[in-house]
């Protein structure tokens, strides 16, 4: 399949580019690759389990569709930034390390009782279901770009469906805090 879409937009372009200079050729590439991350994300038996016993544990508190979603769309993120990655030939350790700023500035401001689950969600994804795919993903498209290497650049998607749910995770639950405040705040002032 990345083969498949590397070759319509290589087609597509008209000319002989290098990858890293037609990286908006590869559009398709970034949607297949964010779809791919989101459903095999919420198809993944361990963030099913996770977010029963979450909820569970929560009071019902949490929601389990809502972190299920929230880690769906972290993947998402993560695999078309990761294809974007592989398609411009950047090095993934720029990515990463910006990634981890994020996440310990989320872990600074986040509510405490979502850290660690957050930090965890990141762990869930990478399992039965997603790694295999995301692996023959990534490795598929090195293959297929023009310039790329399979061991230099196909690897590193399963870093990104790693990193990026525990960013939306935290993002989910800030979101959460702030709706619970405004909403409480206008029934105050209502009253």
């Amino acid at each position: 399949m990345a083969e498949q879409l590397t070759t319509d937009a290589l087609d597509r372009s008209g000319v002989e580019v290098d990858a890293a200079h037609a990286w908006e050729h590869y559009v398709w590439v970034y949607i297949f690759a964010a779809a791919i991350g989101f459903s095999t994300t919420l198809a993944e038996p361990a963030l099913m389990a996770v977010a029963m016993k979450a909820s569970q544990v929560s009071g019902q508190a949490l929601n389990p569709w809502g972190l299920r979603i929230s880690v769906a769309l972290g993947v998402a993120i993560g695999v078309a930034l990761g294809t974007f990655r592989i398609v411009t030939g950047t090095p993934l350790p720029y990515y990463i390390m910006a990634g981890y700023v994020v996440v310990i500035l989320q872990t600074i401001v986040a509510p405490r009782a979502i850290v660690p689950l957050a930090y965890d969600s990141g762990g869930v994804t990478t399992s039965t279901v997603t790694v295999p795919l995301l692996t023959a993903l990534g490795l598929g498209l090195a293959t297929s770009i023009p310039g790329r290497s399979p061991l230099i650049d196909g690897f590193g998607l399963i870093a990104f469906a790693s990193l990026f749910p525990m960013m939306t995770v935290m993002a989910y639950a800030q979101f959460t805090q702030w709706r619970t405040r405004n909403l409480l705040g206008r029934g105050v002032e209502e009253d």
